[in-house]
């Protein structure tokens, strides 16, 4: 029929049309919020003085929430200058005049408190003092007991082979008073963060440094005062050698910078085979700064250089009070160090081996300065 034909024609030919526009009903999205208010009109900016007009709606709003406020008998939760929309006194905010940012960085408004002082920005707070130490392996762990290193505790996993080692491990700790704690493989695993522990573990206490100028002082009391200064070691096996070394050869104390260099861990500890309990051992913030401070009160400083000027079996000054300063074992002395030492020293070698390790270093001139000693 015709007006079928005409139906289908149109079925057939008409096309979909461009879409539709939203009618301006998502022009108000586009807009935005109006200029940025001064500081004095925003109660919850840390400028805001609280004296100013305040806008007519935030007015209103402050308004409304001191009064539900008053009928809940609780601290409104705007209106107070220097804060924003949250609540002190009840377990979810912060105290009155305390921004954001302060609360964020740990206080400013409170004496004390679980957050602590505030820290100024672009800094840290001083260090947590670190807490004890989990020596694992049965070899370590029977070394460090026969060194007499310090212990609080012996922990030792649940059905492991029981060899000479162990035995003698809780044999020492049961003759020493420590505590033997047996604990299941998976809690020991916990608290050695899967680390190969070998089922035993020796918890140590973090290290008890001196202060620096007690050490100092404490030295040159002495006849022949004798100190060392590691700069940048980070091997704490060479920092346990060098104290053995000090000890050795009649040393008074080692001191060491507290960031970027090996402590006095629980493998420093064995490695020194106890020495560490009779050399007093400091931590300084600045050693360019201490080892000037040791220089004023009548050390020689001398560092050890693998191209120092001079020879160290022609050094004069190891008869009077020395501080010795080792390097690291990658870069040797720093820049500032080095300039700061009153003499580089270097060790004669006769083959071409470039240098000698950190520890090795110290203990050949700690040798040879006890020598120098000895023939006075």
């Amino acid at each position: 029929m015709p007006g079928n034909s005409q139906n289908a024609s149109k079925r057939a030919t008409s096309k979909k049309g461009a879409p539709s526009g939203s009618g301006g009903k998502n022009r108000a999205s586009l807009k935005g919020r109006g200029k940025t208010l001064p500081a004095d009109e925003r109660p919850w900016h840390k400028g805001y003085s609280g004296t100013e007009k305040l806008p007519e709606k935030t007015a209103r709003k402050q308004d409304k929430e001191r009064r539900a406020a008053a009928a809940e008998g609780r601290v409104p939760k705007v209106g107070q200058p220097g804060t924003k929309d949250t609540t002190w006194g009840r377990g979810g905010g912060r105290a009155p005049g305390l921004t954001r940012a302060q609360t964020s960085r740990g206080g400013g408004g409170r004496a004390s408190g679980p957050r602590g002082p505030r820290i100024a920005p672009g800094r840290r707070s001083n260090p947590i003092k670190e807490g004890p130490e989990l020596l694992l392996g049965r070899n370590p762990v029977v070394e460090a007991l026969r060194a007499l290193v310090p212990a609080t505790a012996l922990y030792v996993a649940q059905g492991i082979d029981i060899d000479e080692r162990v035995a003698e491990a809780v044999r020492t700790s049961g003759d020493r008073g420590i505590p033997i704690l047996e604990i299941s493989r998976n809690e020991l695993d916990r608290l050695t963060g899967g680390v190969l522990h070998q089922g035993i573990g020796l918890q140590v206490p973090p290290f008890a440094y001196e202060n620096f100028d007690d050490l100092v002082a404490a030295a040159l009391e002495q006849t022949a005062p004798l100190l060392v200064a590691l700069d940048g070691i980070t091997d704490p096996r060479n920092v346990g050698a060098v104290i053995r070394s000090v000890a050795a050869f009649g040393g008074h104390g080692v001191f060491m910078t507290e960031r970027r260099a090996a402590g006095i861990t629980a493998t420093a500890w064995r490695t020194s085979a106890g020495a560490a309990a009779r050399v007093p051992v400091s931590q300084v913030v600045n050693l360019t700064r201490a080892i000037k401070s040791a220089q004023k009160q009548g050390f020689t400083a001398i560092g050890l250089d693998a191209d120092g000027e001079t020879d160290l079996y022609q050094l004069e000054a190891a008869i009077g009070p020395l501080l010795v300063v080792v390097g690291s074992e990658g870069r040797g002395l720093s820049r500032l160090v080095g300039e700061t030492c009153d003499l580089r020293v270097s060790i004669p070698m006769a083959s071409d081996v470039e240098s000698l390790n950190a520890s090795v270093a110290a203990a050949v001139t700690l040798a040879e300065v006890s020598r120098r000693r000895s023939q006075v």
